[in-house]
């Protein structure tokens, strides 16, 4: 048992800023081991679960909850607007208010695209490659498509290289 107060009073110390923060659930969800769709699930989440925010990664978010610890989709969760973070005391509190609003906490909610960090990480994957080529149709297909669905054709210029 001391080990396991060892490891979370360490986990804690290298907590970002914004750990600690508490959400719930929207709606019933799934704790994913990473975070991409197609990880693997470790655990499920009820509608309105209280979870603490230990960390944001795109549109996910890594949560330590009694049902367990993962990573759920950002738009799974509702802030309740406080934080407990260690050391803040009346006076920073206090502080917090000034910078960012009564809660002392700015929260936003939207995906970023690839950084570089993530496409010098990249790797190729082919059978999700292999997939995707089954989607690929020829022009007599598309252009078939596009009469039945009654869409006009339209020209677009390219846009210019220097931009």
């Amino acid at each position: 048992m001391k080990y396991l107060y060892a490891f979370i009073l360490s986990a804690s110390l290298a907590a970002p800023v914004y750990a600690w923060q508490v959400a719930y659930t929207v709606r019933s969800t799934e704790i994913k081991q990473l975070p991409y769709s197609d990880a693997k699930t470790v655990g499920k989440l009820d509608e309105k679960t209280k979870v603490d925010i230990m960390l944001r990664k795109g549109g996910w978010t890594k949560i330590s909850s009694g049902k367990g610890n993962g990573w759920v989709r950002m738009l799974s969760l509702r802030s309740d607007g406080s934080a407990r973070k260690p050391g803040d005391n009346g006076l920073q509190s206090m502080l917090n208010v000034g910078r960012s609003g009564s809660s002392g906490i700015t929260m936003t909610t939207g995906v970023r695209g690839l950084s570089e960090e993530d496409l010098k990480n990249a790797h190729p994957n082919p059978d999700e490659f292999e997939k995707l080529e089954k989607y690929a149709v020829n022009k007599a297909k598309a252009e078939k498509f596009a009469r039945e669905a009654k869409l006009k054709n339209q020209q677009l210029d390219y846009l210019p290289s220097n931009l």
